[in-house]
């Protein structure tokens, strides 16, 4: 399953730094089956949020060259709140260190003035075009299609 929890990138200073916001709204699927009658964002769709930012930094700083990046590791991830629907998740995420195949990232979430989220993670990152000569048309594909996304996420 692919789908973008990030709705806009607030700030981006390259190879350091990122802040994104998501839109929390009652009309998500998952809202339906998770907690129905208290309906919240689950704690890892947060996680999935600061990794999603993380990747924007990662694609930014090395000129979208890794076509997949992957969640490699998380750490001390700890919740402390809820994010209900209506609530505007701005996401703040620091790069520890980036380098061609690896990252590491520091993050936290906050509702309002409450944060609900903190994390340490490492991402992946890797190009189909680098490891077989016939994922190549897959590879420009999936660079494009993020290049794309990244422009509607920075209006």
């Amino acid at each position: 399953m692919n789908f973008g929890l990030i709705d806009r990138i607030v700030e981006l200073t390259r190879s350091e730094r990122i802040v994104a916001v998501k839109a929390t709204s009652l009309a998500e699927e998952y809202l339906a089956d998770h907690f129905p009658t208290f309906p919240v964002l689950p704690g890892v769709l947060m996680l999935q949020g600061l990794v999603e930012a993380a990747t924007w930094l990662v694609r930014d700083a090395l000129d979208f060259s890794p076509s997949i990046i992957l969640l490699r590791q998380a750490k001390n991830v700890t919740y402390k709140n809820f994010v209900r629907p209506g609530n505007l998740l701005t996401l703040t995420v620091t790069c520890r260190r980036l380098a061609q195949g690896e990252s590491g990232f520091d993050g936290v979430g906050h509702c309002n003035q409450d944060e609900v989220v903190r994390a340490r993670f490492g991402l992946t990152h890797l190009s189909l075009g680098q490891s077989e000569g016939a994922a190549t048309p897959v590879d420009q594909r999936l660079v494009e299609a993020a290049r794309a996304r990244f422009a509607l996420l920075r209006r």
